[in-house]
């Protein structure tokens, strides 16, 4: 594949831009440091120049404070230049095209194996949330659980190339916004027997009813404000599994084990970090 080459909008690795990511660290910062008071731990589980995929389960709505949070402290540890690449659902760049854009300046990606192959094959290391709007929109009531949808995409790329796991975690951003339930079944009925249309013709596979700002009491999977609660991050131990390669990733038993132990540690993880800031 010719990284240069743009098939179509979030398929080049040539967007991001040290520079901007750079202009954007003030505001980063402020955020970081007053707004959320970020308190975080582990980074020293990232190794200095090894590729890594980061897996993390983010929270909050599109806002995902505590996926910023988690983007600037590595820029401000590791600097600008160290490349690294956020897989994004392609659905952004037809939702939002303006915005897209912005982040595909910071390192944003379409979700899609071929472009994390692109960048591991840069030396590159990625971040994926493989819970996507599933996880970012589940129900206040599961703010403390792992939540990643069933999706193995994310197995099966580290299995192929050969990379560790390093999770992330948070506590705090899911009470930036209060989820109250999610909606999707009644709304698409609508939809199918109504003829009721999706926001940009997107069927977004969820419709949140959720509290927080700057709605009040917002519907669908609208952006918000995240509200100034306190973040807590961990970077975890890395996930080194028993066997990688192109047979690894096609043994489905094998990629459900490694789903599971991934899941499991990681909200072992979180359960620890729920305990320690309680």
């Amino acid at each position: 594949m010719n990284d240069k080459v743009i098939f179509r909008p979030g398929w080049s690795l040539e967007k991001r831009d040290p520079k901007f990511i750079e202009s954007l660290m003030p505001f980063l910062e402020w955020l970081y440091r007053y707004y959320f008071r970020v308190k975080t731990d582990g980074w020293h589980h990232v190794p200095e120049k090894e590729k890594l995929l980061l897996v993390g389960s983010h929270n909050g709505g599109t806002a995902c404070p505590d996926m910023g949070m988690m983007m600037y402290d590595w820029f401000r540890r590791f600097g600008t230049d160290r490349l690294a690449y956020g897989l994004m659902h392609p659905y952004a760049w037809k939702g939002n095209p303006g915005l897209a854009q912005i982040y595909e300046k910071t390192g944003a990606i379409e979700a899609h194996p071929k472009m994390a192959r692109a960048a591991f094959k840069k030396g590159a290391s990625i971040l994926v949330y493989p819970g996507g709007q599933y996880d970012m929109f589940r129900p206040h009531s599961l703010r403390d659980r792992i939540y990643f949808a069933g999706s193995k995409g994310f197995i099966k790329l580290a299995l192929r190339e050969e990379v560790p796991i390093i999770p992330l975690i948070s506590v705090g951003a899911h009470d930036t916004l209060i989820i109250l339930g999610d909606y999707y079944q009644q709304v698409k009925q609508l939809n199918r027997d109504w003829g009721i249309p999706w926001l940009f013709d997107i069927d977004p596979g969820i419709f949140p009813i959720y509290l927080g700002l700057p709605w009040g009491l917002g519907i669908g999977p609208l952006p918000n404000i995240p509200l100034p609660v306190q973040i807590h991050t961990r970077v975890c131990p890395p996930i080194v599994f028993d066997r990688y390669g192109r047979e690894a990733a096609k043994d489905r038993d094998y990629v459900d084990a490694c789903y599971q132990l991934v899941c499991t540690q990681m909200q072992q993880q979180l359960d620890r970090l729920i305990r320690e800031t309680a």
